[in-house]
């Protein structure tokens, strides 16, 4: 399931401020071996609303740079492993609204094929929407405390979160938190023996686009 690193990424901002702050950490073999999180300026104003969610104010983010100075950063992590988020698809928003696609890079899902796309990603909300469809709610905060992992992330959070940066609508704190459940998944003994490519359909977010991807029964 682990073969490959995974770059689980978590971005805060607006469509109307862009992004504010990324946090990634980087899972080899199940195990935390890289994190980066910044502030960045924002290209328009931080509303009250979203400040009162992520916490961070115009004032301090406007001493910072732009997330596009990040262009090396994520396109060489793109290159060396799949990304994933919960819920994908505002994370790679945040990236094409800046960068309409990477570098050429390999597809990951698709043995020996290439793309020049941000996708394919892996997503712990679709994830665990269909490997506990009986849940009421798959919210990340939900799902950590649900599956007891909250203990866990904050003792990471405290080796590599910035101290005032500790909590959720943090970039690495949320990212750290995907990660986690992203983990966990091995743990489960129906799923020890899954596939990238398995995780990877079930990220997809319909059922048609999981068809179109090939069903494939677990390992």
């Amino acid at each position: 399931m682990f073969d490959l690193p995974i770059h689980v990424i978590d971005f805060e901002g607006s469509r109307q401020s862009g992004v504010v702050e990324y946090g990634y950490v980087t899972l080899e073999h199940g195990e935390i071996v890289d994190s980066q999180t910044r502030i960045c300026a924002p290209v328009g104003t931080i509303t009250d609303i979203d400040r009162g969610q992520h916490g961070i104010s115009e004032d301090r983010a406007s001493r910072e740079a732009l997330f596009e100075a990040e262009w090396p950063l994520f396109a060489r992590l793109r290159e060396t492993g799949p990304f994933c988020a919960h819920n994908a698809s505002v994370e790679d928003g945040f990236l094409r609204a800046v960068w309409s696609c990477p570098r050429t890079s390999p597809n990951f899902s698709e043995p020996d094929q290439t793309t020049a796309s941000w996708a394919p990603w892996l997503d712990t909300l679709y994830i665990y929407r269909r490997v506990y469809p009986q849940l009421e709610n798959h919210k990340l905060q939900a799902l950590i405390i649900l599956f007891d992992l909250q203990s866990a992330l904050d003792a990471q959070a405290a080796i590599v979160c910035p101290a005032e940066r500790r909590h959720y609508h943090c970039a690495l704190y949320d990212a750290l938190a995907s990660a986690l459940l992203l983990r966990r998944l091995a743990d489960e003994p129906s799923l020890k023996d899954a596939s990238l490519r398995w995780l990877f359909i079930q990220s997809a977010a319909s059922g048609a686009a999981r068809e179109n991807m090939g069903q494939q029964e677990l390992l």
